[in-house]
């Protein structure tokens, strides 16, 4: 059995349409694909026809992995969570005690990270660094380059 997965309504929605454009648009593209490589004759030595068809199956591949992600998917209700610990879906404002940067970061599901967009995952290092802790806490994070240590300074 999977394990659920916990996403913001807006992910789910994206998802969804992913899902729904690749089983539509997706497989009427790749079925002209096909049609139109057969047509080039003998299929035993057709490179575009054995080419369109192994695209079919990693695309078969990519809309089976949505459907097993949206199978054990969760939307996360947060108006329950408190504001004074840092949960999933959590914006969280820290200072790097390295560098004395600032950093933004919504805790997220790992489906969801994107670190260019400011969202981390609770299962990385500095996610699972933070999670459940309190605001003004410094807590320390072990990644690759070494030992970070963060303070807390806001959590919405």
């Amino acid at each position: 059995m999977a394990s659920m997965v916990y996403l913001t309504k807006e992910r789910m929605i994206e998802l969804e349409n992913e899902l729904r454009t690749l089983k539509t648009e997706g497989r009427k593209q790749m079925a002209e694909r096909i049609a139109t490589a057969r047509s080039y004759g003998d299929l035993s030595e057709n490179a575009e026809y054995d080419a369109a068809k192994e695209e079919q199956g990693l695309l078969e591949l990519n809309i089976s992995k949505k459907e097993a992600l949206l199978a054990n998917a969760k939307v996360v209700d947060t108006t329950s969570f408190t504001k004074d610990k840092v949960h999933i879906l959590a914006k969280v404002k820290v200072k790097n005690l390295n560098n004395n940067q600032i950093y933004d970061y919504e805790m997220v599901s790992p489906e969801e990270a994107n670190l260019q967009s400011g969202k981390i995952a609770v299962t990385s290092p500095v996610g699972q660094a933070l999670m459940g802790r309190e605001l003004g806490e410094t807590v320390a994070a072990k990644v690759p380059a070494g030992l970070i240590k963060f303070e807390i300074l806001n959590i919405e």
